[in-house]
Parts: structure tokens; C-alpha cells; sequence
């Protein structure tokens, strides 16, 4: 196994075709195909799967991907601070469900590093693609909840992708719903007194099984549901139909403004907030200050 060779690898993963990688890469498509072949023979996986309509990663080579795309990465490092002696351009990437708390931690600690170059990503995204995310070296830290009733599969997941799960923060759970909702100065709420107002859901895509929604209580038979993709469009409905979601109760008036509250649900259900990363792999610098902010949160969750 050489570097051109997981440079070759990377390049078609990303073309998805032999023959764009080729002109990429400035060799011949035969030449390309012959060292995808014997990298593909010497570790013993098919990484690539040829069909009429391009070229495919397969489930196996996408972890083989991810990890060639760190010592590529890795190898760029080196490369650029020990032989071009080059300044050399921070990255960092995060995936995350959507926690507006997280995405001000990550502000946090874009505004601490004053640094001139920088690559930085968040990705507010669905929960399997967070675990995927973080799997495939797309992102270093994947931020997620786990609590009884998804914990298991949960788990079992990351034990095969190789990652680990470390608590930040335990919170009781709360309807989350626009100031001026009928419900909104009620001090608990019930999931009966909810009945008449739509619940808010984030869509899973493909991957919609109760166990991977990122709301509690996703098993339970709501009369009115109403899924979307993103934020805004979850807070614009929480408004023009008066509808609900169920969170942490972690509030960021900064970025979300004050048109909104949190209220406590009755019942005893809790979650776990904390974040995802690969077991034996380091956390980076950037990394290890965007958890910092992160726990700071642990003072700020409702009781």
C-alpha cells in the first residue's frame, strides 16, 4: 500500500468515475484501474464497485475512505510544516443533531482561535448521518443524545464503527413551543394537554427507526405530527401553527432570539447529551476547546 495509491482512492471517491479521476489525477484510466486492483487485492475488500452508471464506494470501502483520507490529510501536514514550511490551515469539523446550544459552542470556539486560515465545518444533520459522519472522519466530534429507550442499538452501533460516547450533560425533557402558545405560561405541561397542537419532529430520511429520532418519547401515538428538516422550518411552524417540540430545555436567546420557551413535561423521561469520536484517534486542540464550551451548558440545562 502506498500514499498514491489511497490518493487514487480518494480521488475516485470523490469523481465516482474512473475515467474524471484519471484526467484528476493526470494518469492513464487503465494505469488508475490497475493500482485500485492491487490495493483492492493486498487488504482484501472490494473498495470500489463498477456498474454502467460509475463507479459506487462499497459499505467496507467507505471506512477504508475515511481512514485513508486522515493519512492523507495527516501526510499534507507534515508535508507543508517540515518541507514547504508553509503556514498550516486549521481544520476542524463537527456533526450534530439540531442543538442550537451546540452550534453556539461552536461560535465560541471559532471566536477563541484568531487564526487567519482556517477550514472549519458544522454540520446540523440527521442522527445516523452524525454517527456516519464521525465513522468516516468527515467530522471529528459528533454530538447526539442517548437515553433509555435507544441506548442499546445506540451502542451496539458504535462498538462496530469503532466509537466512543462520552457524556456532557443529563436533562429532564421539555416542550419547547413559541412565547405566546396557549400552553406557554403553564409551568409543566402534559402530553395530553399537547393534544390539540401539532408535535414537531426532525425528518430521518432513510434511517427513520424510533431508535435514531432525535426526539424522546418518539413511540408515542401523537394525533397531530408534523415532520420537517430543518430548524427554521420547525420554528416557523411553532408559530404560524402553534406547534411543539420536545428538547433539553437549553435556551440560546442569542442565536434563536426571544420568541421562544421551554416547559418542563411531566413525566420522568430523561436524555443524555454528550459527543462521538473515534476510539484511538486523538482529539484535536480545536476539538478538545469546542467540548470545553460544551460543558459549560452542564450548569445552564433546566431542572
Amino acid at each position: 500500500m502506498t500514499l498514491s495509491q489511497l490518493k487514487y482512492v480518494i480521488t475516485v471517491a470523490e469523481a465516482k468515475s474512473m475515467n474524471e479521476a484519471a484526467k484528476q489525477l493526470f494518469i492513464s484510466q487503465p494505469s488508475l484501474s490497475a493500482a485500485i486492483r492491487e490495493l483492492e487485492e493486498e487488504i482484501g475488500i472490494e473498495v470500489f464497485r463498477r456498474s454502467n452508471k460509475g463507479v459506487f464506494v462499497t459499505p467496507e470501502g467507505e471506512e477504508f475512505v475515511g481512514y485513508a483520507r486522515q493519512v492523507a490529510e495527516q501526510y499534507k501536514l507534515i508535508e507543508n510544516k517540515y518541507i514547504n514550511k508553509t503556514n498550516i490551515k486549521k481544520k476542524f469539523g463537527v456533526s450534530t443533531q439540531h442543538y442550537t446550544f451546540a452550534v453556539k459552542a461552536f461560535v465560541e470556539m471559532v471566536k477563541q482561535f484568531g487564526m487567519e486560515e482556517y477550514e472549519f465545518a458544522i454540520r446540523e444533520t440527521k442522527t445516523y448521518e452524525v454517527i456516519e459522519d464521525v465513522k468516516n472522519f468527515k467530522s471529528e466530534i459528533g454530538i447526539l443524545y442517548v437515553n433509555e429507550f435507544n441506548q442499546k442499538v445506540l451502542n451496539k452501533l458504535f462498538t462496530e464503527y469503532g466509537l466512543e460516547f462520552q457524556p456532557i450533560l443529563d436533562c429532564h425533557i421539555y416542550v419547547y413551543m413559541w412565547k405566546d402558545h396557549p400552553l406557554a405560561k403553564h409551568k409543566e405541561i402534559s402530553l395530553e394537554e399537547l393534544e390539540d397542537y401539532p408535535c414537531l419532529a426532525f425528518e430521518q430520511g432513510n434511517y427513520n427507526s424510533f431508535y435514531f429520532a432525535e426526539e424522546v418519547l418518539s413511540t408515542y401515538n401523537y394525533k397531530q405530527l408534523i415532520r420537517a428538516n430543518d430548524r427554521a422550518t420547525l420554528l416557523n411552524l411553532m408559530v404560524g401553527l402553534n406547534g411543539y417540540t420536545l428538547c433539553s430545555g437549553i435556551i440560546c436567546e442569542e442565536l434563536n432570539g426571544s420568541d421562544y420557551c421551554a416547559v418542563r413535561l411531566k413525566s420522568d423521561e430523561t436524555m443524555t447529551i454528550g459527543y462521538l469520536f473515534r476510539k484511538g484517534v486523538t482529539i484535536s486542540t480545536l476539538g478538545l476547546k469546542y467540548i470545553e464550551e460544551l460543558s459549560k451548558y452542564k450548569d445552564k440545562a433546566l431542572k
